[in-house]
């Protein structure tokens, strides 16, 4: 998702993924996957500038949330559930505290 601005100053956060073409004419139209058309206060530079910032965020981990202390085990048979504790596959037993 990116931050852009619509010619009447409002904010809002587009769906990068749905972006199918951008044109100057010179104000930046957006043309959306869905037929929709955007115009928004950015250059078309700033735009897929942002596209760019964003799926390398995405790519590098950074919007995947907070890491998982302990992360895989070392056969990478472990699965991690909600609270960070580790359950491995294959035995009959996990290492949640208090089990």
């Amino acid at each position: 998702m990116i931050h852009l601005t619509r010619l009447n100053h409002l904010p809002l956060v587009l769906n990068a993924d749905l972006i199918e073409w951008i044109e100057a004419t010179p104000d930046t139209v957006i043309s959306l996957t869905t037929g929709q058309k955007l115009v928004v206060l950015e250059s078309a530079e700033e735009v897929v500038r942002r596209v760019v910032e964003f799926r390398r965020a995405i790519y590098s981990g950074a919007l995947l949330g907070p890491s998982i202390p302990g992360g895989r085990g070392a056969s990478g048979d472990a699965a991690v559930v909600a609270g960070g504790d580790r359950i491995e596959h294959g035995t009959d037993r996990d290492n949640r505290a208090g089990s």
